[in-house]
């Protein structure tokens, strides 16, 4: 990799003078499944007799010398020409007095409640967005060389547009993004939080409040790493753009929606050499420590299940076959428990039909795929029976379905491999002597990358068309007559879109000669990581293993602007149960830990120094 990422100094140690004092941290990741580690040292005995009767083995080569193919790795990426201001950032972030200047930015942001509803009107109209003036002017305040160095456009009021403009115009600009609104404090919720939402508080350890980890450190995070470099008399090669929305916790339409228009004008289609944006952190898993950038992103689709007939009196009812109470019941158990997440097996086919396979088998193009030999090759406590049937499945159908059964007894691996369904909303009837004269419910669908939103909707036309027969209704699908009774229906099944669908984002490279970004973004991981580690004598290596974020992010506006979207936020929290694993993210006791904002600061200083002198981006 080395002749490859010319430009830049690789090593898997820091130099010597950047070492800085640090405590091992981990984090759980969307990979990292804590009841599947237990449920997975439980089933190596039984895969060790596994082996040898349905596979007859599996390749030992796999357990001695891997291919690095199956996970390629880079080292460590240190600045090259700019090694010298590297190197006094790694001092000045490394100094008390740096550590608490951050943590007052962060806690400053906090303090500014910017919560973001579902179904608000528009900016201008609805009053609640007015506390995103009062963030705007704390930001201009507390960066004044980020405001005074660096063009500033706001877009829809509150989103805004930072360029620094590089010297190069011909090297394709970078975009760090990250939003400024928080998930709203749940109004009864007040008396469980260790310390107030809105506080900042610092105990001396963490910094706690809404905004704390999502998503406001990020947001700090640019902002500050932009701020250090100017305060050293940096001026980029490569122009460094930030962009932050407003309303990611609501759809991201006001915010980023409208960011990324402007944007496209400004860049171009495929204009950006890469975008950085919230996702996964690192985690210590299976004895090795692992950052996750997350290089996909699952779709999206709300279906509405409306079942309607006549209604009446509650003490004459019709049969249950001509009741949309009873019909809608049926619906909905038969999504729960007839196939609810799409990979174990597919609907009986409809009068001779073949059913569109909606992601129904861990496949091997897949990111989770790529992430399972990555935890393989490197996991030094996987169950070797795991880890040879993980290196098996390269090769092996027999190998992949296993795996696929195995992973799907933990619900968070088994979310990761197939696309799921939830159904999360049921009504029906307005009173209990009155038979309901509609009922309904609405499914939720995570969309895995190899699959589509019109495979979803044929799935679910193809799962129902039965219940449509069977309770005699007439079947309108997506605006689509699927089937008529031939005698007067007793009622209408119908299915529809609750909002717009989103299609699973493309795929970010990660091998080959495209995946050019995707490397300098590793080797930077692995070099902000290093920096703590080398003083504590911490001799862990971290991999980095690409994953699949099963939330949605901004980033599903800007596709057309760069092939190469990473949505990583370097997240390393230190000693965590499981209560806390997330770090309160969307819930009460949010809060991060000071060491760990420092170095997600210093993070992206490292990436910025990289990006801004590589010669093959």
């Amino acid at each position: 990799m080395q002749s490859d990422l010319s430009a830049a100094r690789f090593s898997e140690k820091p130099p010597s003078s950047s070492a800085l004092a640090s405590r091992q941290r981990t984090r759980r990741s969307a990979f990292v499944g804590v009841s599947l580690i237990v449920f997975l040292a439980f089933l190596s005995t039984k895969l060790q007799g596994l082996r040898k009767t349905r596979f007859g083995g599996y390749p030992q080569q796999f357990l001695s010398s891997a291919s690095t193919a199956v996970c390629p790795q880079v080292d460590a990426l240190f600045p090259n020409r700019n090694a010298d201001l590297w190197e006094t950032t790694l001092q000045q972030t490394a100094s008390s007095h740096f550590k608490a200047r951050s943590i007052d930015l962060l806690a400053g942001a906090v303090q500014i409640p910017t919560e973001s509803y579902d179904a608000m009107q528009p900016v201008g109209v609805d009053p609640r967005w007015d506390v995103f003036g009062e963030f705007h002017a704390y930001l201009a305040r507390v960066f004044p060389l980020v405001h005074a160095n660096l063009k500033l456009q706001k877009i829809n009021t509150y989103g805004l547009w930072y360029e620094w403009t590089g010297l190069n115009s011909t090297l394709k600009p970078v975009l760090f993004t990250a939003h400024q609104d928080v998930v709203p404090v749940g109004p009864f919720t007040g008396g469980e939080w260790t310390h107030p939402p809105y506080s900042g508080y610092f105990d001396g350890h963490r910094v706690w409040g809404r905004g704390s980890a999502d998503d406001k450190n990020g947001l700090i995070g640019i902002l500050t790493a932009i701020e250090t470099l100017l305060e050293n008399g940096f001026t980029p090669t490569r122009t460094i753009v930030a962009a932050f929305g407003f309303d990611e916790e609501a759809s991201g339409l006001e915010g980023a929606g409208e960011l990324a228009k402007v944007l496209l004008g400004a860049y171009g289609q495929d204009g950006l050499a890469f975008i950085v944006d919230e996702g996964d952190g690192i985690s210590k898993t299976f004895g090795t420590v692992v950052a996750y950038p997350c290089v996909a992103e699952k779709g999206y689709l709300d279906v509405v299940v409306e079942v309607t007939s006549p209604g009446g009196h509650s003490s004459v009812p019709p049969d249950h076959t001509a009741s949309p109470g009873f019909a809608l019941a049926f619906t909905v158990l038969t999504l729960v428990f007839a196939d609810h997440r799409y990979s174990r097996r597919s609907p009986r086919p409809v009068r001779g039909q073949s059913v569109p396979r909606a992601a129904r088998t861990l496949s091997r193009a897949s990111v989770p795929f790529q992430t399972f030999q990555c935890l393989a090759q490197y996991g030094s406590t996987l169950p070797p029976a795991i880890k040879a049937l993980i290196a098996d499945s390269v090769n092996s159908d027999m190998a992949l379905h296993t795996l696929e059964g195995i992973l799907s007894k933990d619900k968070l691996y088994r979310s990761q491999i197939g696309t799921t369904q939830a159904v999360d909303v049921v009504s029906g009837g307005v009173k209990s002597n009155a038979l309901p004269e509609e009922a309904h419910a609405v499914v939720n669908h995570r969309i895995l990358a190899e699959s589509s939103v019109s495979a979803v909707r044929e799935h679910n036309v193809a799962l129902l068309q039965p219940l449509a027969e069977k309770f005699n209704l007439s079947f309108n699908a997506f605006g689509v007559g699927v089937s008529q009774p031939g005698v007067p229906s007793s009622g209408n099944l119908t299915l529809r879109d609750l909002s717009d669908a989103l299609e699973p984002a493309p795929v970010t490279p990660t091998n080959g000669e495209i995946s050019a970004p995707y490397q300098v973004l590793s080797g930077s991981i692995k070099a902000a990581y290093n920096t703590r580690r080398a003083a504590n004598n911490d001799n862990s290596t971290l991999i980095v293993a690409p994953s699949i974020m099963s939330g949605n992010t901004d980033t599903q506006f800007y596709w057309k602007l760069s092939p190469h979207i990473f949505r990583y936020g370097h997240g390393n929290s230190a000693g965590l149960g499981p209560e806390d694993i997330l770090d309160g993210i969307h819930t009460v006791n949010e809060s991060i830990d000071a060491d760990d904002f420092v170095e997600i600061i210093r993070f992206y200083i490292t990436l910025m120094l990289n990006a801004d002198e590589s010669s093959v981006l």
